[in-house]
Order: structure tokens, then C-alpha cells, then sequence
């Protein structure tokens, strides 16, 4: 019986893994020049709570990726 070819699965998770390590990189460098603490970003503090509601970050991130993915995919086209 011959063994089945997990070359392109080993090359996916490899991907994925490189894509993740950049996102939790950027999100570090984000966290430290204070880029995610937006105007129209909600922030509830109570005594022992804390809530933080990134409206405004969320749409900018998604304006960004929106912009990014439709010009790779347009590319493809």
C-alpha cells in the first residue's frame, strides 16, 4: 500500500504558522506604539472590570484587509 503524499499539507501548516507568527508580531508592535487606542474606541473601567469595545480599530482593520484581498484577488483574476 503506498503511503499518501502530505507534502502539500505539510507546506499549508507551515504557511499558516509563518502568517500566524507575523499577526502576533504586528499585534505586539501595535500594542507598544498604541495604534489599536483609536477615538470611537469604547472603554468601560469599573473596579473590577474592564471593557474594551475597538469599534474604531475594527473598522480600519477591516477597510485595510477588505482593500488588501480585493487586490490579490483581483490579480488572480
Amino acid at each position: 500500500m503506498a503511503m499518501p503524499n502530505l507534502q502539500p499539507l505539510a507546506r499549508l501548516l507551515i504557511i499558516t504558522g509563518f502568517i500566524l507568527i507575523l499577526a502576533g508580531l504586528t499585534l505586539i508592535l501595535f500594542n507598544r506604539l498604541g495604534i489599536f487606542r483609536l477615538p470611537g474606541d469604547i472603554l468601560i473601567q469599573r473596579r473590577n472590570l474592564t471593557v474594551y469595545i475597538p469599534v474604531a480599530s475594527a473598522v480600519i482593520l477591516s477597510l485595510l484587509l477588505t482593500l488588501i484581498l480585493n487586490l490579490i484577488f483581483w490579480r488572480w483574476r
